[in-house]
């Protein structure tokens, strides 16, 4: 199989990078295409991904085209390639881009996914977010399942809340990141040198998240399990929902989805 990405902005690195380091496949099965030949050549060349010189270069090579462009761009960017990509299966990762979308944008009878990605799946642990409406048969879908399933995990949702599981599997690494810092930055004020300081925290967002996973324990029994009577997380708990911790992490997610 050969993916092509028509642009090759952070989402699509992130998505190609996972694709060879997870062995799903070889660099040279990974083509891509973006206005900038510059910054194209740039980040394909030292990953041996192959640049091609527009959206119809991308289109002739792959067998699954990743439209990875800004959303405001997909119609104009597909409209000269619409031919081409009739035969090939369209695998979207534009936001809010969904399946009723692009059967006015594409030759009708043309296969295609909507998705959302999170940035994670650079290092295949990430999300990856389907509308479950497409126009994949069914021995696509399951070819392109199989090939997501290598960069993380592959969750299929109602075109409705498709928004929502973008909005939070998007932007959570974030707010994600953001914990971590603030984690380390404690760490630090109390003596830990920085470099170990993020390594822990990460490492700790890392392995509560696998743990969850593989145990399906609704989150607050694991935090129970950590916080004995009398103890000192449970005093920590205790300033988090004072402070609004949990609050502040849904208007978080409010305001984002307001903003839509």
């Amino acid at each position: 199989m050969k993916v092509g990405f028509i642009g090759f902005g952070n989402m699509a690195q992130a998505l190609a990078a996972g694709l060879a380091a997870s062995g799903a496949l070889q660099p040279g099965q990974i083509g891509a295409c973006a206005r900038d030949r510059a910054k194209l050549h740039r980040n394909t060349e030292p990953h041996g991904f192959l640049a091609f010189d527009d959206a119809a270069g991308v289109a002739g090579f792959a067998d699954v085209v990743v439209v990875a462009v800004k959303p405001y761009q997909v119609e104009a960017v597909l409209a000269p390639v619409k031919g081409m990509l009739a035969g090939k299966v369209v695998v979207s990762v534009a936001a809010g881009m969904t399946f009723d979308r692009y059967e006015e944008i594409l030759a009708p009878g043309t296969h295609h996914l909507s998705t959302i990605p999170n940035t994670p799946v650079a290092v295949c642990e990430g999300i990856v977010v389907c509308e479950r409406r497409h126009s994949l048969s069914e021995a696509e879908w399951q070819s392109v399942q199989a090939l997501l399933s290598h960069v993380g995990l592959v969750v299929t949702v109602d075109t409705a809340q498709l928004g929502i599981a973008g909005t939070v599997c998007g932007c959570g690494p974030a707010f994600v990141a953001m914990f971590i810092e603030a984690l380390a930055d404690a760490a630090v004020k109390h003596g830990i040198v920085r470099a170990d300081a993020y390594r822990m925290a990460s490492q700790m967002v890392v392995g509560t998240g696998k743990l969850q996973l593989a145990t399906g324990q609704h989150p607050a029994v694991m935090k129970d399990a950590v916080c004995s009577p009398g103890g000192t997380t449970i005093v920590g708990v205790g300033e988090l929902e004072r402070k609004r911790f949990r609050g502040a992490v849904i208007d978080a997610i409010d305001a984002i989805q307001d903003k839509k």
